[in-house]
């Protein structure tokens, strides 16, 4: 076979080739995100049911890409609860749920009997940001459960009594009744979320609660 017909055959071969040459390339991070047309999962179907059989005031979210794998899928943002949240964004129905049982089921009953005065308002720091995992020094990157909207950084409760109870200030506590409120609303918090991390992770969880819907069963 001439040389002239070896070329023309690797070039008919490489027209025939597998789909993966074909798929378009990743998208940038910090593009303009692209609204996804998906199906809403079975999953997340019966999620909105029940956040609306429990009479939470919440809106669905357009699934989007916002490149560098950063997505929001199956997402709400969460209107009323019945306890005042600050901080809190678009995220996944799951984290939502757990989030919502958590502060109805946990933090204000432990508030009440623990401390004394009912929390009137949960101070968080956010939900989906596009970013990968901090406090991994010398590990590869990957992309934090935020960038998905799977995850939640609780930072402090406000009570009707004046107090502010923060994970920064408090986690040590001299106070035993304010540790003790603290220490049982993350073990509440690892029943109900595949992944908590708080101070006694790493310093990077230093002033907050990260909550993930993970799947996993890590709880430090």
């Amino acid at each position: 076979m001439t040389r002239i017909a070896l070329l023309l055959l690797a070039l008919a071969l490489s027209a025939c080739g597998g789909g993966d040459d074909r798929r378009p390339p990743p998208r940038p991070a910090g593009s303009k995100p692209v609204t996804l047309n998906l199906p809403t999962s079975q999953e997340t179907r019966a999620c909105f049911a029940d956040l609306s059989r429990e009479g939470i005031r919440f809106s669905p979210l357009p699934d989007r890409d916002y490149g560098g794998g950063c997505t929001l899928i199956g997402a709400v943002q969460l209107i009323d609860i019945g306890l005042p949240v600050a901080g809190i964004k678009g995220m996944r129905c799951g984290v939502a749920r757990g989030f919502v049982g958590w502060a109805r089921n946990a933090i204000a009953p432990a508030a009440r009997q623990m401390l004394g005065s009912d929390v009137v308002r949960v101070e968080t720091m956010g939900t989906y940001a596009c970013r990968n995992v901090v406090g991994q020094a010398g590990r590869p990157a990957r992309l934090s459960g935020h960038a998905s909207g799977n995850a939640i950084d609780v930072s402090a409760f406000i009570l009707r009594d004046g107090r502010r109870i923060s994970i920064e200030r408090d986690w040590r506590s001299a106070d035993p009744a304010v540790r003790d409120f603290l220490q049982t609303i993350r073990k509440s918090a690892c029943r109900r979320f595949g992944t908590v991390l708080s101070p006694d992770y790493n310093a990077a969880h230093y002033n907050h609660l990260h909550l993930e819907d993970d799947r996993a069963t890590f709880c430090r």
